[in-house]
C-alpha cells in the first residue's frame, strides 16, 4: 500500500494537499469554533447548522476532514460505550445509566436514517453484532456479561445468546466456538464515506470549513493557529487522540494505537462457505480486542489492538505502521477463516484512538469560559460522536433537553499521571492482556491478571 493512502477507506478519498480546502489566512471572527474536522466536530457542525442556519461557524482542522479516527476505524456504528453501566449507575443512579444505554441504541439509527436523509452512500448494514465465544473462559465471560444484562432490564431484542450451530450459521469460522453474544445494535460502515460526504454538507450550508490549518492554542473566547486567530463565543475542541499535542493537554487524553489490514475482494465461493450474508460485525471474547467487517465490495477488514503506547503521548507516524501486529492481525484472520489463505492483504494501517483516565467518554460546555469539549470513546466513537454533536448542539443553543441531561454530560475524567508512571501502567495494560488471552487458552480458565490490570488503569 503507497504511503499517501491513509487506510483502506481513505484510498482514492485522501485528497492531495493542493486539492485540499483552503487553509485560514489571517484572523476570523465566527460564533462557534470548532477544533477537528473529525467525527465529532462535522456532526456537532451539521446539527447546529441545521438548527439555526444563521449562525456563524468555523471549522479547523489540521490535515483534511477525516485524516483521523474517522477515516480509519474498523466502521462499527455500535452502542458501545467505555464506562460500564454498573458504574455510571453508581454516580447518577440506575435511570440516568439506562437513558444513556438506550440513548446510544437509538443513535445508531440516528446515524442510518441521516445517511438515508441526506443521500450519502456510506455503505450502510445494520446486521448487529456477533461476538463470538472462543474457548471455556471466554463463554465464561460472555455469559455473565448477558446475566449482567439481563439484570439491567435489557432482554432478547437488545442482547441473546447464541448457540454454537446458531452462531456457525451466520459466520463459520474455523476456530472453536462455544456459542456467542448477539445484539442487533450495531451496523457496519464506511467510515471515510461518512466522514467526507458530512464534511460536503456542512460546507453546503454555509459552515466554513478550513482544512490544512493546525491549531496551536486554545483559549476562552479563542482558537490560536499557525495563520491567524479565530475569536468566538463558543470554542468546541474536538481533537479526540490528537489531543495531546495541544498545549495544556498532554495528560487530558493517551493516545493508544490501533492497527487494522484488509484483503482483497473475496470471490462469491468463500462467502458462500462463511456466510456472513447480514455484514454482522464480528469480534469474541478475549482481552486483546480484534474487531472485523465483510465490507460491502467483499473484503475482510479485520483490526485489533496490540501497538506499544507512545512514551509521553507523542504521535508517531511510524506507531502506525508495526509490523508485527500486522502479522498477527493476518495470523488471526486466516486462523478463522483459512479459506482467505492466498488471499492478498491490499491494505494494512493504523491511527490512534483517545483514551481518558478513568475510560469514560464525556462531553461538555463550561458556559463561564465557553470552551467545550467531546471525547474519550477509546475506539467506540462512530455512533457515540453522534451523540455528542446533537448534545454540543443543545448546549451551544441552551436548549434544556434530555440529551443534555445524560450522565456523561459535564463528566470530567482526571489527567493521566506524569511519565514515566503513564508509560509503565499502557504498557502493564498490554503485557497483561495479551498474556491472559494466552493463559486462557492454554487453561481454558480466565485470567485474573486481566481483571486486576484494569482495575488499576481504571477501563
Amino acid at each position: 500500500m503507497p504511503e499517501s493512502v491513509l487506510s483502506l477507506w481513505l484510498d482514492g478519498r485522501t485528497p492531495a494537499p493542493e486539492a485540499r480546502r483552503a487553509g485560514l489566512d489571517g484572523d476570523l471572527a465566527v460564533d462557534v469554533a470548532i477544533v477537528g474536522a473529525g467525527f465529532t466536530g462535522l456532526w456537532t457542525a451539521y446539527y447546529l447548522a441545521a438548527a439555526d442556519p444563521g449562525l456563524r461557524i468555523a471549522v479547523l482542522e489540521a490535515e483534511f476532514a477525516g485524516f483521523g479516527a474517522s477515516g480509519r476505524n474498523g466502521g462499527w456504528c455500535s452502542a458501545l460505550f467505555p464506562a460500564s453501566t454498573e458504574r455510571i449507575a453508581e454516580e447518577h443512579g440506575r435511570d440516568a445509566a439506562l437513558a444513556l444505554r438506550r440513548a446510544l441504541f437509538d443513535t445508531v439509527d440516528e446515524v442510518g436514517r441521516v445517511a438515508a436523509a441526506e443521500d450519502l452512500d456510506v455503505d450502510w448494514a445494520k446486521g448487529g453484532t456477533l461476538t463470538l465465544a472462543a474457548g471455556a473462559a471466554q463463554e465464561q465471560r460472555l455469559r455473565a456479561e448477558l446475566a449482567d444484562e439481563r439484570q439491567w432490564g435489557f432482554g432478547e431484542d437488545d442482547y441473546r445468546w447464541l448457540g454454537p450451530d446458531e452462531a456457525r450459521a451466520r459466520i463459520d469460522v474455523a476456530t472453536e466456538v462455544r456459542g456467542a453474544l448477539y445484539t442487533p445494535h450495531c451496523a457496519a460502515l464506511h467510515p471515510a464515506k461518512l466522514a467526507r460526504g458530512l464534511a460536503d454538507l456542512v460546507e453546503a450550508r454555509g459552515v466554513r470549513l478550513f482544512e490544512q490549518t493546525r491549531v496551536v492554542r486554545l483559549e476562552p473566547g479563542r482558537a490560536v493557529t499557525e495563520a491567524g486567530t479565530v475569536t468566538a463565543d463558543v470554542v468546541i475542541r474536538a481533537t479526540e487522540g490528537y489531543t495531546p499535542s495541544l498545549p495544556g493537554y498532554r495528560r487530558t487524553i493517551a493516545p493508544l494505537y490501533s492497527l487494522m489490514i484488509a484483503t482483497e475482494p473475496l470471490p462469491a465461493w468463500f462467502f458462500d462457505s462463511v456466510g456472513w450474508g447480514a455484514r454482522e460485525t464480528l469480534t469474541d471474547g478475549r482481552h486483546l480486542i480484534i474487531y472485523a467487517q465483510r465490507t460491502a465490495d467483499d473484503r475482510i477488514a479485520l483490526g485489533g489492538r496490540g501497538a506499544p503506547y507512545p512514551y509521553g503521548s507523542k504521535l508517531r507516524p511510524e506507531a502506525e505502521r508495526d509490523q508485527a501486529v500486522f502479522d498477527a492481525l493476518h495470523r488471526t484472520l486466516l486462523e478463522m477463516f483459512p479459506g482467505a489463505t492466498g488471499a492478498a492483504v491490499t491494505h494494512t494501517w493504523g491511527g490512534p484512538l483517545g483514551v481518558p483516565r478513568d475510560w469514560h467518554a464525556s462531553v461538555g460546555l463550561d458556559p463561564a469560559t465557553g470552551l467545550g469539549w467531546a471525547g474519550g470513546y477509546v475506539g467506540d466513537g462512530v455512533a457515540t460522536t453522534n451523540l455528542a454533536g446533537r448534545t454540543l448542539a443543545d448546549l451551544v443553543l441552551r436548549r434544556d433537553t434530555e440529551l443534555v441531561r445524560l450522565p456523561w454530560v459535564g463528566h470530567r475524567s482526571p489527567r493521566w499521571e506524569p511519565e514515566p508512571l503513564r508509560w509503565i501502567g499502557m504498557s502493564g495494560g498490554l503485557w497483561a492482556m495479551t498474556s491472559a488471552d494466552r493463559v486462557e487458552a492454554r487453561t481454558g480458565h480466565p485470567a485474573r491478571r486481566a481483571s486486576l490490570m484494569q482495575g488499576l488503569l481504571g477501563g
